[in-house]
Protein backbone atom coordinates (compact mmCIF):
# COMPACT_ATOMS: atom_id res chain seq x y z
CA UNK A 1 0.00 0.00 0.00
CA UNK A 2 1.78 3.14 -0.73
CA UNK A 3 1.48 6.00 1.60
CA UNK A 4 0.02 8.57 -1.56
CA UNK A 5 -3.36 7.57 -2.93
CA UNK A 6 -3.57 11.15 -4.94
CA UNK A 7 -7.48 10.92 -4.09
CA UNK A 8 -6.81 14.46 -2.27
CA UNK A 9 -5.31 16.14 -5.15
CA UNK A 10 -8.42 18.54 -5.73
CA UNK A 11 -8.29 19.67 -2.20
CA UNK A 12 -10.98 17.11 -0.21
CA UNK A 13 -10.29 14.09 1.68
CA UNK A 14 -13.07 11.60 2.73
CA UNK A 15 -14.16 10.83 6.17
CA UNK A 16 -14.62 7.70 7.87
CA UNK A 17 -17.83 6.27 5.88
CA UNK A 18 -16.34 7.37 2.36
CA UNK A 19 -18.15 11.26 2.40
CA UNK A 20 -15.84 13.23 0.68
CA UNK A 21 -15.80 17.07 2.27
CA UNK A 22 -12.92 20.01 1.51
CA UNK A 23 -9.54 19.73 3.54
CA UNK A 24 -11.06 23.04 5.59
CA UNK A 25 -14.11 21.03 7.06
CA UNK A 26 -14.99 21.59 10.45
CA UNK A 27 -14.50 17.88 11.15
CA UNK A 28 -11.10 18.03 9.20
CA UNK A 29 -10.00 20.86 11.69
CA UNK A 30 -11.27 18.96 14.54
CA UNK A 31 -9.35 15.56 14.20
CA UNK A 32 -6.34 17.28 12.40
CA UNK A 33 -5.65 19.85 16.05
CA UNK A 34 -6.58 16.78 17.68
CA UNK A 35 -3.49 15.52 15.78
CA UNK A 36 -1.86 18.10 16.36
CA UNK A 37 -2.13 17.65 19.87
CA UNK A 38 -1.09 13.85 19.53
CA UNK A 39 2.17 15.10 18.39
CA UNK A 40 3.19 17.57 20.86
CA UNK A 41 2.96 14.67 23.70
CA UNK A 42 5.39 12.64 21.65
CA UNK A 43 7.31 15.82 22.31
CA UNK A 44 6.80 15.55 26.05
CA UNK A 45 7.65 12.34 26.06
CA UNK A 46 10.86 12.54 24.15
CA UNK A 47 12.30 14.52 26.72
CA UNK A 48 14.20 13.29 30.39
CA UNK A 49 11.11 12.71 32.32
CA UNK A 50 9.90 10.07 34.66
CA UNK A 51 8.44 6.56 32.76
CA UNK A 52 5.23 7.43 34.59
CA UNK A 53 4.38 10.20 33.21
CA UNK A 54 5.89 8.74 29.53
CA UNK A 55 3.54 5.89 30.14
CA UNK A 56 0.89 7.87 30.61
CA UNK A 57 1.12 10.48 27.72
CA UNK A 58 1.19 7.42 26.06
CA UNK A 59 -2.20 6.15 27.14
CA UNK A 60 -3.52 9.74 26.22
CA UNK A 61 -2.05 9.72 22.86
CA UNK A 62 -4.09 6.11 22.61
CA UNK A 63 -7.42 7.88 24.15
CA UNK A 64 -6.56 11.03 21.58
CA UNK A 65 -6.77 8.49 18.95
CA UNK A 66 -9.79 7.20 19.63
CA UNK A 67 -11.38 10.85 19.64
CA UNK A 68 -10.23 12.13 16.08
CA UNK A 69 -11.64 8.43 14.47
CA UNK A 70 -14.91 9.59 16.60
CA UNK A 71 -14.43 13.36 14.80
CA UNK A 72 -13.82 11.65 11.45
CA UNK A 73 -17.02 9.89 11.13
CA UNK A 74 -19.40 11.09 8.60
CA UNK A 75 -22.13 9.70 10.34
CA UNK A 76 -22.53 8.86 13.91
CA UNK A 77 -25.92 7.03 13.33
CA UNK A 78 -23.81 4.63 11.32
CA UNK A 79 -22.73 1.03 12.76
CA UNK A 80 -18.98 1.73 12.72
CA UNK A 81 -16.74 -0.11 14.11
CA UNK A 82 -14.90 2.52 16.17
CA UNK A 83 -13.27 2.25 19.66
CA UNK A 84 -14.70 4.62 22.22
CA UNK A 85 -13.79 6.60 25.41
CA UNK A 86 -15.04 6.05 28.34
CA UNK A 87 -15.85 7.57 31.51
CA UNK A 88 -12.88 5.30 33.29
CA UNK A 89 -10.49 7.35 30.50
CA UNK A 90 -11.98 11.16 31.85
CA UNK A 91 -11.28 8.97 35.62
CA UNK A 92 -7.52 7.94 34.82
CA UNK A 93 -6.99 11.79 34.14
CA UNK A 94 -8.65 13.19 37.39
CA UNK A 95 -6.38 10.10 39.41
CA UNK A 96 -3.54 11.60 37.70
CA UNK A 97 -3.64 15.10 38.13
CA UNK A 98 -4.72 14.61 42.10
CA UNK A 99 -1.73 12.00 42.35
CA UNK A 100 0.95 15.35 41.42
CA UNK A 101 -1.42 17.79 43.08
CA UNK A 102 -0.60 15.87 46.39
CA UNK A 103 3.55 16.36 45.77
CA UNK A 104 3.18 20.11 44.48
CA UNK A 105 3.05 22.93 46.56
CA UNK A 106 -0.57 24.87 46.80
CA UNK A 107 -0.76 27.49 43.68
CA UNK A 108 -1.02 30.62 45.18
CA UNK A 109 -0.64 32.72 41.99
CA UNK A 110 -0.97 32.19 37.92
CA UNK A 111 2.10 30.45 36.52
CA UNK A 112 4.11 31.79 33.87
CA UNK A 113 5.42 29.29 31.21
CA UNK A 114 8.54 28.48 31.05
CA UNK A 115 11.70 26.79 33.18
CA UNK A 116 12.48 23.77 30.85
CA UNK A 117 12.08 22.49 27.39
CA UNK A 118 9.51 19.82 29.05
CA UNK A 119 7.42 22.03 30.99
CA UNK A 120 7.30 24.53 28.02
CA UNK A 121 6.05 21.83 25.45
CA UNK A 122 3.50 20.82 28.40
CA UNK A 123 2.10 24.24 28.47
CA UNK A 124 2.00 24.77 24.50
CA UNK A 125 0.18 21.15 24.70
CA UNK A 126 -2.29 22.75 26.79
CA UNK A 127 -2.91 25.57 24.46
CA UNK A 128 -3.43 23.23 21.54
CA UNK A 129 -5.34 21.32 23.72
CA UNK A 130 -7.61 24.09 24.53
CA UNK A 131 -8.19 25.04 20.73
CA UNK A 132 -9.26 21.22 19.91
CA UNK A 133 -11.82 22.10 22.79
CA UNK A 134 -13.01 25.28 21.50
CA UNK A 135 -13.43 23.52 17.66
CA UNK A 136 -14.97 20.51 19.01
CA UNK A 137 -17.41 22.40 21.25
CA UNK A 138 -18.19 24.60 17.95
CA UNK A 139 -18.55 21.33 15.92
CA UNK A 140 -21.08 19.92 18.56
CA UNK A 141 -23.03 22.83 17.57
CA UNK A 142 -23.93 21.12 14.14
CA UNK A 143 -22.90 17.29 14.84
CA UNK A 144 -23.87 14.91 17.30
CA UNK A 145 -20.46 14.88 19.36
CA UNK A 146 -20.33 12.83 22.30
CA UNK A 147 -20.39 14.45 25.77
CA UNK A 148 -17.38 12.81 26.74
CA UNK A 149 -14.79 14.07 23.87
CA UNK A 150 -15.38 17.49 25.39
CA UNK A 151 -15.14 16.60 29.02
CA UNK A 152 -12.18 14.63 28.37
CA UNK A 153 -10.51 17.60 26.38
CA UNK A 154 -11.30 19.70 29.56
CA UNK A 155 -9.22 17.72 31.68
CA UNK A 156 -6.96 16.77 29.83
CA UNK A 157 -5.82 20.26 29.62
CA UNK A 158 -5.77 20.54 33.45
CA UNK A 159 -3.38 17.14 33.26
CA UNK A 160 -0.92 18.88 31.19
CA UNK A 161 -1.29 21.98 33.11
CA UNK A 162 0.11 20.22 36.26
CA UNK A 163 2.04 17.97 34.39
CA UNK A 164 4.12 21.11 33.74
CA UNK A 165 4.52 21.67 37.03
CA UNK A 166 5.39 18.52 38.35
CA UNK A 167 8.10 18.45 35.72
CA UNK A 168 9.39 21.72 36.89
CA UNK A 169 8.87 20.30 40.34
CA UNK A 170 10.60 16.81 40.71
CA UNK A 171 14.02 18.89 38.16
CA UNK A 172 13.79 21.39 41.45
CA UNK A 173 13.37 23.96 39.04
CA UNK A 174 11.48 27.07 40.41
CA UNK A 175 8.35 28.11 38.62
CA UNK A 176 7.97 31.74 37.65
CA UNK A 177 4.61 33.11 39.26
CA UNK A 178 3.16 36.06 37.53
CA UNK A 179 2.77 39.36 39.91
CA UNK A 180 0.27 41.58 38.15
CA UNK A 181 1.50 45.47 38.22
CA UNK A 182 -1.92 46.82 39.34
Amino acid sequence: MKIYTKTGDNGTTALIGGKRVPKYHERIEAYGTVDELISYLALIRDHDIPTQYKDELLHIQDKLMIMASILAADDPEKDYKLPVLQQADIEFLEQSIDNMDNILPMLTSFVLPGGHMASSFCHVARNICRKTERIVIHLAEKYEIPDLIIRYLNRLSDYLFVLGRIILFEKKINETHWKPRI
